[in-house]
């Protein structure tokens, strides 16, 4: 920037701006994601358009969205325009009179054609340009648009249009405040016209509150509205108002999601505390959380021993006169909520788990790939397999699997879908059932997410593995993989599930093998005349290519992980049978590549993978030693079968560590065979002997890491 642009630059007039969005309220979940989307959009538009600003901040309660930007320019900066024309040769006649093109070009610049320039490009040819400058847009005509392509990108899955509009959005917009310092930005956007003012609570505060600046709106919406416009700070408010209601020697249950939502649901948050019969502490604590927090969201209490209080706190939305009735009406909702789930606790005990067994075949699991009973027996078998490898034992492995989703026909579920498993171990301890098999029911979900626990027993990670590694086999049979963002069935959180057990929990269990086993078992029916056996082997790639993708990201989303796309190709073409082996590898090749020998020996691989692409004929696995006649190559020989021994003890235990370093020996050898031996030498034995000898030192390293799949 020039001294004149700069000084021009600092000169232009600032004011704060402020953009706010009053709806109907919004959804409570997608609000912070809402919030954050908006505040960024219009940040990067702002930039994207060269307007200066200071802080952006955002505000969102239940009905609105709002965004103050400060110091925001009045203008652009003035603009410099460079631009290209016709080639001289098309610009002038043979006469040298202007073209058409040439005086089109100049009337499209504003100027004449004696204010235009000439310039040569790199291959010296001439053409008209211009360069001039021209003054920046005023913001002011700019935001209208900035505005709408920043609410048109805000991650939306479906709009809906309101009375006879054709806006769209994700609820009805009801007003609409743009002011830029102390003036309303003229605009229409999502059919409502911008004007200055606000609206407070809907029952404290319902008439229009006029802004007089954007500093302003917090504090009037605070004072005059009811409203604490911040989500972090009324997010905050309510954590302190909840510890406060808090009875003596007890404290609430906070989980962070429904704080959030919570926070989502209310303007002026104000706790109200209520109780619940003692007799439902009776109902199993997973019972009496999904109640009151996930359908009422209400906070529970617990004393200091972790035990369950019969009290809760909610959040209202208004300060009332008789918060007696407040807690009156939320105890008597929550009332026949917990009298329904000790009628379902009852009910469900009255018959085994077991006996559920027969029934799951009529719960169809996916049309195309049989019954939850069907995929239960599958997943049995899978789990038998990798009983060994979790440290299990094939009778518990079985029996967990064949009771994991029976709970699924339970009362409890039906009513509680997010206590699938929980309830099925609570019910199989009831009915007597060995205790590691009970919390292998429940386990066998985890993890249910990003950061979630991982089961803790052996059968518990092998019916995980097993249900998993299933789902995958057969969504990918029916050809229902994920596209895009849409993954349906949850594959890739089934995926990073496998991998997060095989690498937390040190499970090397043969992943391609399951992966085989598990297409072959899915009751696919395929077109006739298709060929099921390369059905089942594109499935057995897909489904290993996926899994190993989710690994790839997993090293490249860790910035200490020290492992680019490169490394993992060069491992990924080993084919590795488990991730953990592939784990293994990716840590030994990093350690290796730090190595003063890596870049010699990487760079050798890549030279000996191109030389073995050239000769049409098969080239020779076995090396004769008497037909290695110069020193290099011998030492090479030499060298190789001196330590082969070493390398392959290191690779049966998987230490690759200690084979690279075996390997990083041959470095001389290498070094010196490529400087002193022709390998294309005119005698055939000669040559297919050292394409032979070559042929045996790629396939050392290639037992670790295709090491020719690395950068210069």
């Amino acid at each position: 920037m020039s001294d004149s642009t700069a000084r021009q630059a600092a000169a232009i007039e600032r004011r704060d701006f402020l953009l706010e969005l009053g709806t109907e309220e919004l959804p409570p979940k997608a609000l912070p994601e809402l919030e954050r989307a908006l505040r960024e959009g219009i940040a990067t538009r702002l930039d994207a358009a060269g307007l200066r600003h200071g802080v952006i901040e955002s505000f969102a309660t239940p009905r609105r969205l709002a965004v103050r930007v400060k110091r925001l320019a009045a203008c652009q900066p003035e603009q410099s325009i460079r631009r290209r024309g016709p080639p001289l040769r098309a610009a002038f006649d043979p006469a040298g009179q202007p073209t058409r093109a040439a005086l089109s070009f100049a009337a499209s610049c504003g100027v004449s054609l004696d204010a235009l320039g000439r310039e040569r490009d790199e291959k010296d040819n001439e053409y008209l340009w211009y360069g001039g400058t021209r003054p920046g847009a005023a913001t002011a005509s700019l935001l209208p648009v900035i505005i709408r392509e920043a609410l048109d990108a805000l991650p939306i899955p479906k709009r809906m249009r309101w009375g006879t509009s054709e806006a769209q959005f994700v609820r009805p917009v009801h007003w609409l405040v743009m002011l830029y310092g102390t003036e309303v930005v003229p605009a229409t956007i999502l059919d409502t016209v911008a004007g200055r003012s606000t609206r407070g609570h809907r029952f404290h505060a319902p008439r229009e509150l006029p802004l007089r600046a954007p500093a302003s709106y917090e504090k009037t919406l605070l004072t005059r509205g009811k409203v604490i416009a911040s989500f972090t700070a009324r997010r905050e408010k309510i954590r302190e108002l909840i510890v406060a209601a808090a009875t003596d020697g007890s404290h609430a249950i906070i989980s962070a999601a429904l704080l959030d939502e919570v926070t989502a649901l209310v303007e002026w948050p104000v706790a109200v505390i209520g109780r619940y019969e003692a007799r439902f502490l009776e109902l199993p604590r997973e019972v009496l959380i999904a109640t009151l927090q996930d359908h009422q969201r209400y906070f529970a209490l617990e004393s200091a021993t972790g035990q369950l209080l019969p009290w809760f706190i909610t959040l209202s939305n208004i300060d009332s006169r008789d918060p007696d009735v407040v807690r009156a009406g939320n105890e008597r909702v929550v009332r026949p909520r917990l009298a329904d789930a000790a009628f379902f606790w009852a009910q469900d005990r009255r018959t085994p788990l077991a006996a559920q067994f027969d029934a799951l075949d009529r719960v169809t699991f996916q049309a195309q790939l049989g019954s939850v009973g069907d995929k239960v027996r599958r997943v049995a078998s899978l789990g038998a397999a990798l009983s060994a490898s979790c440290g299990a034992t094939r009778e518990r492995v079985a029996r967990a699997a064949l009771l994991c989703k029976c709970d699924l026909l339970s009362a409890m579920v039906g009513e509680f879908p997010e206590l699938q498993g929980v309830m099925g171990a609570y019910y199989a301890a009831a009915d007597g059932e060995d205790p590691e098999v009970a919390t292998a029911i429940r386990e066998h979900y985890l993890p249910r997410g990003a950061g979630d626990e991982l089961p803790s027993t052996p059968s518990g990670m092998a019916v995980a593995l097993a249900d998993r590694i299933d789902t995958l086999a057969g969504i990918f049979s029916i050809g229902q993989k994920p596209t895009g963002t849409r993954d349906p069935f949850g594959l890739r959180r089934a995926a990073i599930g496998v991998l997060r057990l095989a690498r937390e929990k040190s499970l090397n269990f043969d992943l391609r093998a399951l992966i085989e086993q598990a297409v072959a078992a899915q009751p696919v029916v395929l077109p006739p005349g298709a060929d099921r056996q390369a059905h089942c082997a594109q499935v057995n790639a897909e489904v290993y290519h996926y899994v190993m993708e989710r690994l790839r990201a997993q090293y490249l989303e860790d910035a200490d992980s020290r492992v680019t796309t490169e490394i993992f190709e060069a491992v990924l073409a080993t084919q590795p049978r488990s991730p953990l082996d592939a784990d293994a590898r990716v840590k030994a090749l990093v350690r290796f590549l730090a190595l003063p020998e890596a870049a010699s020996l990487a760079s050798a691989n890549r030279r000996i993978a191109n030389i073995l692409k050239k000769p049409s004929a098969a080239i020779a696995t076995t090396v004769e030693p008497e037909l290695l006649r110069l020193p290099a190559e011998q030492a090479l020989h030499t060298a190789m079968v001196r330590h082969r021994t070493a390398i392959t003890a290191a690779l049966q235990t998987q230490d690759y560590g200690t084979a690279f370093a075996e390997l990083a020996q041959l470095r001389p050898q290498v070094d010196a065979f490529f400087e002193q031996v022709l390998v294309n030498d005119p005698d055939a034995a000669l040559r297919d002997n050292r394409l032979a000898l070559l042929g045996t030192l790629r396939a050392l390293f290639t037992q670790i890491a295709d090491l020719s799949r690395l950068p210069g």
